[in-house]
């Protein structure tokens, strides 16, 4: 394939060669609750100073198609993989090989190949500096497999962001992958029981260098070591700083390691509770939530340190029914929980879940996220106790109830968390304003850009 790179050499041109990241949306146009994806600035501190890197994020800005470039790169997820093809389609369509990385290519890899030039399988850390060495020969393979590198040394480059207008949130990574093996979630596909963290003071020194923001660690489970947390909270102590992370429940076992949190600088963790029936959990495979005390008393207790709770709930699991909604609901309103998710949900490839559906012949559509029918908050099986349609309505319903002004409000006043501070006052009512606007913006939205057939590729060859 003569790619720009290619065309500029043979006319003796002498530029150098020019990588353009592609963070798609899961349609076409904005969104309001951006933040930075930091996925491109690992990418970019991996990538040799002499190229030229420039980054759209198209939840903010456009995507200039047409812009000259020698390699698109796209990370690409299960909600978003139907507009990253359409987006692919459109370069390959010019002569520009395409890359694909990210959850959804490494388990989808045959599908991902019919919209891409080249896939990464894993990390980038352990594939990027050979694609870019086989782009500039333009001897790009179908297939790179990552191994699973160490995260010392690692370098962010956050300056591929610029001036783009995210959120006010600095995303910090601590580790990789989650000891626990939950039914709904492919994070273990992905990773299997490999777990990685990058050493603390690497950590200590970049969020030194971002120099003020919040932090939020993007992690999927900061409770991964119980050591390794403890040694990061102490060096996070004498920052004075301010951040949140997701956490597993059982972090709350030892008081003494929330109030350490706390004393660190937290102000929110997110935490699945994902149900309040026991069948479900055990279903799940997270019965272990239920070991460490009552919901409530452990949100109590993350309150009492100042710390607000952001819960996720998943419905639609064996043993849900239509009462479902308001028992869920009526907790999270009851212990004033600072956001909540109430999630149909979704099998995804990779998972426990998909699979199960799948052989049992209850998906709808599949694959659901490809279909011209889907729909931004519709189920995408059939559940046991409830049709469909209900599933779809009930957590609709349940995030719209949620987010209420009036319930926005009596959820604020917990002065030990959401009132604690002018500065926990401002997080709360930002961050549930934000929340509102993207739960009525999103439901039953297409995925892709409706207006943009998705062509289907029986082989591309770089």
């Amino acid at each position: 394939m003569e790619t720009d790179l290619f065309r500029r050499e043979r006319a003796g041109l002498m530029f150098p060669m020019k990588i353009t990241f592609v963070r798609p949306n899961l349609w076409a146009g904005r969104s309001h609750d951006a933040m930075e994806p930091l996925v491109f600035a690992i990418l970019r501190g991996l990538t040799p100073p002499d190229i030229d890197c420039v980054l759209y994020d198209e939840r903010i800005e456009p995507v200039p198609i047409d812009e000259p470039t020698d390699l698109v790169a796209l990370t690409v997820e299960t909600f978003t993989a139907k507009r990253a093809y359409q987006i692919a389609a459109r370069y390959l369509s010019r002569g520009i090989p395409v890359v694909m990385g990210g959850y959804h290519p490494t388990l989808c890899p045959d599908e991902a190949l019919r919209y891409a030039t080249s896939i990464v399988k894993g990390d980038a850390e352990g594939a990027w500096p050979q694609v870019i060495e086989d782009a500039r020969t333009g001897e790009l393979r179908r297939v790179y497999d990552s191994s699973f590198t160490t995260l010392d040394g690692s370098v962010r480059d956050r300056r591929i962001f610029g001036k783009k207008k995210y959120k006010p949130l600095r995303l910090v990574e601590f580790g990789r992958g989650c000891r626990f093996v939950c039914d709904f979630c492919s994070i273990h596909a992905f990773y299997g029981a490999n777990r990685r963290r990058r050493p603390v003071q690497e950590v200590v020194d970049e969020i030194r260098i971002l120099g003020g923001g919040h932090v939020f660690f993007t992690d999927d489970n900061l409770f991964n070591d119980r050591d390794a947390l403890r040694e990061l909270l102490t060096a996070l102590v004498p920052l004075r700083i301010r951040w949140s992370c997701q956490v597993s429940l059982d972090v709350a076992e030892e008081e003494e390691l929330v109030a350490l949190m706390s004393r660190a600088g937290c102000t929110s963790v997110t935490i699945g509770f994902e149900s309040l029936i026991e069948g479900n959990l055990r279903q799940m495979r997270k019965l272990w939530n239920q070991r460490h005390g009552s919901y409530e008393d452990l949100v109590k207790l993350f309150h009492h340190y100042g710390i607000m709770v952001y819960g996720g709930f998943v419905l639609g699991y064996d043993h849900d029914t239509r009462d479902s909604f308001d028992i869920t609901l009526d907790f999270a309103l009851r212990s004033k929980l600072f956001l909540a998710n109430f999630n149909p949900l979704a099998p995804t490839p990779g998972s426990r879940t998909y699979d199960r559906l799948r052989a049992e012949g209850r998906l709808i559509n599949d694959p659901w996220w490809l279909h011209p029918d889907f729909r931004y908050g519709q189920a995408m099986f059939h559940p046991r106790l409830m049709s469909a349609n209900e599933l779809m309505e009930g957590c609709y319903w349940a995030r719209t109830r949620f987010n209420r002004y009036s319930n926005i409000c009596r959820r604020a006043l917990d002065f030990r968390a959401h009132l604690r501070s002018p500065r926990n006052a401002a997080i709360f009512f930002a961050a549930n304003l934000t929340n509102r606007r993207a739960v009525h913006d999103k439901q039953g939205r297409a995925l892709g850009d409706g207006g943009y057939a998705l062509p289907v590729f029986e082989k591309n060859k770089p």
